[in-house]
């Protein structure tokens, strides 16, 4: 393309813009420029690519124990650095998971998938980096010949240039992904598409369209505590992110694409309910304490999220999957009893609450005080250790053996 190609190129886009406005753009940008797996997303976006496995068995493979417990607890953002290894994890529920995710949108379209006007490259770039992401860290699961995206685990193909890149990936990846741009008259980051097959009381049409501010609204101390580290981040040096309540942030549009953070949230759930919606007999579970309720029907549920800005749409993306542990395995987890003893037992109130496990504490409570004393006789935990969160938060004194 010589001088005056790209000129004129440059002059139609422009001309488009004022004409029709970014959103119609976007749209055209991303059907005729998109470029896919010819773009290296590691390099572009300086996030390393993740180790291969190339022994993996997926059906043998194990999610990693992530205890997001602390103390003292206070609602916070309690971000990390992403592991680059770990941004997609599979393991044995694979199977199970892809096939709740194509029966939930089959039922219920757009209160699980959607997309607004604009977000178009965001959507198709999201997808290339998570199908880089699949072929290097998974070589013998999934590969990628343009444009056709073979899955081995399930034996099946997806045709990247006519599916929508969302149900290409709510059908081969058991995650959620919800993408943010700015607003173009206000700033603030705006959910513009997403996929999510599990969220309890919200769903994609519920969100779609609102600024973080008002998706966060009924989230304890959100207001005081986490609106502007939502929106907004202060970055001090390489590899550290400090969220800060600051009457003078930077906007968070200053995020770095090399620098995604990770977080888990958690709950304690009778069963393992991925999906739930306002008026499922489920809720009701909630508002009273069954004398029957077994220990082994209890359930620790962690959202393992990640945070991180895509480098070509500068759309920041947040993904998380819902991993369910029996509440069982606690009793053989150091120190893990104490610090969610400690939570269940002095937490905030207004954060317990809206935790919502007063439904199994009058049978985990005295369970988990059995288990504390357990664990001290056998040398596990000093006794009348100070609950603190420990050092290796996310996890737990010798989760890797």
């Amino acid at each position: 393309m010589d001088v005056v190609q790209l000129s004129l190129c440059s002059l139609f886009f422009v001309t488009l813009l004022l004409a029709y406005g970014r959103p119609f753009l976007d749209r055209v940008y991303a059907t005729v420029f998109h470029v896919r797996q010819n773009v290296d997303y590691f390099k572009l976006s300086g996030v390393p690519p993740p180790n291969p496995l190339p022994d993996f068995d997926v059906d043998k493979a194990k999610a990693r124990p992530y205890r997001p417990f602390r103390w003292t607890y206070h609602q916070t953002m309690s971000l990390k650095k992403m592991e680059p290894d770990y941004w997609l994890e599979l393991e044995s529920t694979y199977r199970e998971r892809i096939a709740q995710r194509k029966d939930l949108y089959r039922e219920h379209g757009k209160k699980i998938i959607d997309a607004l006007p604009g977000s178009e490259l965001a959507c198709r770039e999201l997808m290339d980096m998570v199908i880089q992401f699949l072929c290097v860290r998974y070589p013998k699961q999934f590969q990628f010949s343009g444009p056709i995206l073979y899955n081995r685990i399930l034996n099946t193909q997806s045709n990247v240039d006519k599916e929508n890149p969302l149900e290409v990936l709510n059908n081969n990846v058991p995650e959620d992904f919800l993408l943010t741009l700015p607003d173009p008259k206000t700033g603030l980051y705006t959910m513009v598409a997403g996929v999510c097959c599990s969220s309890l009381g919200w769903n994609v049409a519920t969100k779609i369209g609102k600024p973080l501010k008002e998706i966060h609204n009924v989230v304890p101390d959100y207001k005081e505590k986490m609106e502007f580290s939502m929106d907004r981040w202060v970055s001090f040096g390489p590899g550290t992110l400090i969220s800060l309540i600051s009457p003078h942030p930077r906007y968070f549009s200053k995020m770095p694409t090399d620098k995604p953070i990770q977080r888990g949230s958690w709950g304690l759930e009778v069963g393992q309910p991925l999906w739930l919606q306002d008026g499922d007999p489920h809720f009701a579970l909630r508002i009273t304490q069954d004398p029957n309720l077994k220990i082994e029907d209890i359930y620790l549920r962690v959202d393992w999220q990640t945070l991180r800005r895509l480098p070509r749409s500068k759309s920041i993306v947040f993904n998380f999957k819902a991993l369910f542990t029996p509440f069982s395995s606690f009793r053989n987890e150091p120190h893990i009893p104490h610090l969610v003893l400690k939570v269940l037992t002095e937490g905030k109130k207004n954060l317990m609450e809206y935790k919502g496990t007063w439904h199994i504490e009058h049978k985990v409570i005295p369970v988990l005080k059995e288990w504390c004393k357990e664990q001290e006789e056998k040398g596990w935990v000093p006794e009348n250790w100070e609950v603190r969160t420990l050092d290796e938060d996310p996890y737990f004194p010798g989760w890797n053996n």
